[in-house]
């Protein structure tokens, strides 16, 4: 194991699961993901272990497969319970990077927060992105308005005409009734 990331560069970081305990003596883990499809787990090569005032450990992915909510994973080098159980409740990051590659129209939740939101309508500034809440069926997106107010709008197609990462930009379309009290 060794140290890969300093404390300056920890806005590069993602966290995509937690260890929430050993699986069995041979050095496995289980781990609470934190990503919407845990099959990804599969395609993670390296990932970054929150070692406390260790600092960021690299390792190596030799094995992951899912078990119920969970994914089981398996570190080359980690052979053994004791050199894995003192990381319990410990979270796992990729470098932006090392991030899934995604379909067109998804976005990871981390890059929409504080993207300028505009309205179709409009060239001014309408709010910013302020918090992304999953609900199941379709996300929904806080924005703080200019003036201060939040409102909740749902990321649908027919609100969320475009994304800009690049640009931090996203373009809506305000449905009849949203800002009426």
């Amino acid at each position: 194991m060794s140290i890969f990331f300093e404390e300056e560069n920890l806005e590069d970081l993602y966290q995509v699961g937690a260890i929430t305990q050993t699986h069995g003596i041979k050095g496995e883990v289980k781990v609470f993901p934190m990503t919407d499809d845990i099959k990804r787990f599969k395609n993670m090569k390296n990932l970054l272990l929150d070692g406390g005032k260790d600092g960021y450990i690299s390792l190596e992915v030799e094995n992951a497969r899912p078990q119920k909510n969970l994914v089981i994973l398996k570190f080359k080098g980690i052979d053994n319970i004791n050199d894995i159980e003192k990381y319990k409740g410990k979270g796992l990051y990729v470098t932006k990077d090392n991030r899934v590659k995604l379909h067109k129209d998804e976005y990871f939740v981390a890059d929409l927060f504080g993207l300028d939101v505009f309205v179709d309508t409009s060239d001014e500034q309408f709010g910013t992105i302020s918090d992304v809440f999953q609900t199941g069926a379709n996300d929904v997106y806080e924005i703080t308005l200019v003036s201060g107010k939040k409102i909740l709008i749902p990321a649908i197609k027919d609100c969320i005409l475009s994304v800009d990462v690049e640009a931090n930009k996203m373009m809506i379309h305000l449905l009849d009734g949203l800002l009426e009290d």
